[in-house]
C-alpha cells in the first residue's frame, strides 16, 4: 500500500500514472535499503556455511504438499521453494527482488509487472519463466489453499510480456496491497505438474527453486532438507548470510513432554519455548548444567496477536453476544498465571497488543467516524468504553465473576433447572473444547471446573493432529484453543480471519464464524489504506468490533521469545524489528 514507487535512490519521485523500475516496495513511505545494497542489516555476511539443525515438531504428518487443504503437510517447505519478492525483517512491511530482478506499478496500484532474474531456475536446471509464475497464479487460484482463491481471483487479467515479463492487473476496488500479495506467491514448475496432479497429497520431494531441497521423508516421524550446492540466488543481497545450514532436520515426537527429553538428551537443537513452566523448571539437566544449553530472551517489536477459546458462532449455543461474554467470566486467568505459569504471561486484551495497532481508550474521531455508518448494528460499549477482559483476585474463588456471568446468562434466556444449565432454546447448556496439543489440556479442564460450576456441561478432548485439521477446516467443533498471529502491516490476510466470506468457506481462520458488516468495512478500509496513519486507524476500529462481539476468550501471551538452544550457534545480534531469523543463524566452526 504504497503511495509512491521508489527508485531506491535515496529519493521517491510520484509516478503520476507512470511505471518506474524499483527491486524494493514498502506498504508505506520508502523501502529502508538503496540501490545496490549488499546484505540486509540483520544478517552476518560472512556467516559460516555447514552444519546440521535438527528441530522438533508434536503430532504428525502425511503429506509435503503445503498449497492444498488436504492432508498435513510437513515443516519446511518454505525452505524449497521460491518467491518473487522477499521481505525485510527489519521493517514493518517492505519487499525485496528475489526471483524477480525489477517490479514495476502505477501510482494507483492497479497493476503489477516482474522481470524475473536470467539465472533463476528450479532444482532440475530448467529456467524460471513467465509461463510458470502465469501457471503458478492459475492454479492456485483454482486449486490451491483457500487464502490462496481468496486473494488470486482478485487478478482480473495476466499478461505474459516475454520469456521472463508478466503483468497482473487487479480487479476495481482500492485494494492496494494486491501488488505485494503477488509477489510474495511462490513460484511452481508448469512442467512438473503435467504430470503430477496437484490436488493430491504426496511424500514425493517437489520441485521447488529454493536454496534447500527435500531430502529424505519418513512419514510422520522425520523430514530432512539439504542446503543445494549450486543455489541459484546464494549470491543475491537478499541472501547473503542465510540459509547457513547445511541440513535442516524436523523431527516429530507425541507431545511436548517427549521432545523435551530429545531436546535435553542432545537429539534435537533448539527448541521455542512458550511455556513458562517448562521455562522455569523443565530444563534442568546435566547439559544445562555444563553449559551445553543455553537459555535466551529475544526481544522484538511484533504484535502479540491473540490466542483464546475460540467460539464457534455456527454453533446455536453460542450465537447470543451476552453469552459469549458471560463466559468469558468463568476464566480465572489471575489464577491461571499464577499457579500454572510462574505469573510469566501478561493478558492480552487486544488482537493486536503489544502495538501501536491495538485499540486503547477511547475510540478517536478517525475511528468513530469509520464506524459511524454501523453504529446501529454494533454494540454501544463499542464508542463508549475501552475494552478489558475480566480481573480476578487470583485467589480461584471469584465468586463475584460467576455471579456477573450468571445475570448475563438470565438476560440471554438461559435458567437454572436444579444443577443443570438450560439454554434460551430449552436444551442442556453443554459443549465440547477440541485440542490437539495435551499441553493445553490441563488450561482446558480449569476452565471447564468453572463453567461446571454454573451448571454448563463442558467436555474436554483432544485428538490427533490429523483429525484436528480436519474437524478445523470443517469447522466441526465448539470450541477451540487459536492462536492468531499478527503482522505490523495488517493486510488482506485480515479478510482470511475475520470476514463474512470467508465464514462459510472451508479451511480459512475464521474459526468463530464472525459475520460482522463493520468488520468488513474496516478491512477494506485497512487494505486500501494510503498511509501508516490510515492502516493504524483502521485496524483499532476493527479491533474494537472484535473485542466487544466476544468471539474468543482472551488469554495470554510473552513480550519476548524464549529459546533454549545448544551451544554450537551463533547469531547475529540484536534481533531485527520481526524477532529472531532462524534463518540467519550459524553453526559455529569450533563445535
Amino acid at each position: 500500500m504504497l503511495r509512491l514507487v521508489c527508485l531506491l535512490a535515496g529519493m521517491c519521485l510520484p509516478l503520476s500514472g507512470a511505471m518506474a523500475d524499483s527491486h524494493g516496495i514498502a506498504m508505506h513511505g520508502s523501502p529502508k535499503y538503496k540501490p545496490n545494497f549488499k546484505h540486509f542489516d540483520y544478517v552476518n555476511p560472512m556467516a559460516p556455511k555447514g552444519g546440521t539443525l535438527v528441530l522438533s515438531r508434536v503430532g504428525s504428518f502425511d503429506s509435503v504438499h503445503p498449497f492444498i487443504i488436504k492432508g498435513v503437510p510437513a515443516q519446511g517447505s518454505g525452505l524449497v521453494y521460491e518467491r518473487l519478492l522477499v521481505r525485510s525483517r527489519d521493517e514493518p512491511f517492505t519487499l525485496y527482488a528475489r526471483i524477480a530482478k525489477t517490479v514495476e506499478m502505477p501510482e494507483d496500484r492497479t497493476s503489477v509487472t516482474f522481470a524475473l532474474r536470467p539465472e533463476a531456475q528450479f532444482h532440475d536446471g530448467t529456467p524460471i519463466l513467465a509461463s510458470d509464475v502465469a501457471f503458478t497464479w492459475r492454479t492456485f487460484r483454482d486449486k490451491g489453499r483457500s487464502n490462496h482463491r481468496l486473494f488470486y481471483k482478485e487478478v482480473a487479467k495476466v499478461d505474459v510480456l516475454g520469456p521472463r515479463k508478466i503483468r497482473f492487473q487487479f480487479r476495481p476496488g482500492g485494494n492496494r496491497e494486491l501488488p505485494m500479495i503477488m509477489g510474495l506467491m511462490p513460484v511452481l514448475s508448469e512442467g512438473y505438474y503435467k504430470n503430477i496432479q496437484f490436488e493430491k497429497t504426496t511424500l514425493k520431494p517437489p520441485m521447488g527453486s529454493g536454496p534447500y531441497k527435500l531430502e529424505t521423508v519418513d512419514q510422520g516421524r522425520s523430514v530432512t532438507y539439504r542446503r543445494v550446492k549450486n543455489y541459484w540466488g546464494k549470491d543475491l543481497a537478499v541472501n547473503r548470510g542465510r540459509y547457513n545450514f547445511g541440513t535442516v532436520r524436523f523431527d516429530y515426537y507425541r507431545d511436548q513432554v517427549v521432545a523435551l527429553e530429545a531436546f535435553k538428551a542432545g537429539l534435537v537443537d533448539l527448541r521455542h519455548e512458550k511455556d513458562p513452566g517448562r521455562w522455569a523448571t523443565g530444563y534442568a539437566s546435566p547439559a544445562f548444567a555444563q553449559g551445553k544449553i543455553i537459555k535466551g530472551e529475544f526481544s522484538h517489536g511484533l504484535p502479540g496477536g491473540m490466542k483464546g477459546f475460540a467460539f464457534n458462532t455456527r454453533r446455536q449455543i453460542f450465537k447470543d453476544r451476552k453469552v459469549r461474554q458471560a463466559l468469558a467470566f468463568a476464566f480465572d486467568f489471575e489464577w491461571v498465571n499464577k499457579n500454572f505459569f510462574h505469573n510469566s504471561y501478561a493478558r492480552t486484551d487486544s488482537y493486536f497488543t503489544n502495538s501501536e495497532l491495538a485499540a486503547r481508550g477511547l475510540p478517536s474521531a478517525a475511528e468513530r467516524a469509520l464506524l459511524k455508518p454501523f453504529q446501529k448494528s454494533l454494540p454501544p460499549e463499542v464508542f463508549e468504553k475501552s475494552y478489558q477482559p475480566p480481573h480476578t483476585d487470583g485467589k480461584g474463588s471469584d465468586r463475584k465473576g460467576l455471579r456477573t456471568a450468571m445475570k448475563l446468562l438470565r438476560k440471554a434466556g438461559w435458567k437454572l433447572q436444579g444443577k443443570r444449565m438450560m439454554t434460551a432454546t430449552g436444551t442442556l447448556a453443554k459443549f465440547e473444547i477440541l485440542l490437539v496439543n495435551p499441553r493445553n489440556e490441563r488450561l482446558a479442564l480449569a476452565y471447564a471446573r468453572k463453567l461446571r460450576r454454573m451448571g454448563i456441561g463442558v467436555k474436554v478432548r483432544t485428538v490427533d493432529s490429523s483429525q484436528y485439521q480436519f474437524r478445523l477446516n470443517a469447522y466441526d467443533f465448539d470450541m477451540i484453543i487459536y492462536w492468531w498471529d499478527e503482522s505490523l502491516s495488517p493486510g488482506n490476510e485480515q479478510a482470511f480471519y475475520w470476514s463474512s466470506g470467508s465464514a462459510d468457506t472451508e479451511g480459512t481462520r475464521n474459526y468463530p464464524g464472525i459475520k460482522s458488516p463493520a468488520v468488513d468495512a474496516m478491512i477494506k478500509h485497512l487494505v486500501s489504506a494510503r498511509t501508516r496513519s490510515d492502516l493504524v486507524t483502521a485496524t483499532r476500529a476493527m479491533d474494537r468490533v472484535l473485542q466487544w462481539g466476544h468471539y474468543v476468550v482472551p488469554l495470554f501471551h510473552l513480550r519476548k521469545d524464549r529459546l533454549a538452544y545448544r551451544d554450537k550457534f551463533g547469531f547475529p545480534v540484536p534481533s531485527p524489528l520481526q524477532g529472531y531469523q532462524l534463518d540467519t543463524w550459524w553453526v559455529k566452526t569450533d563445535k
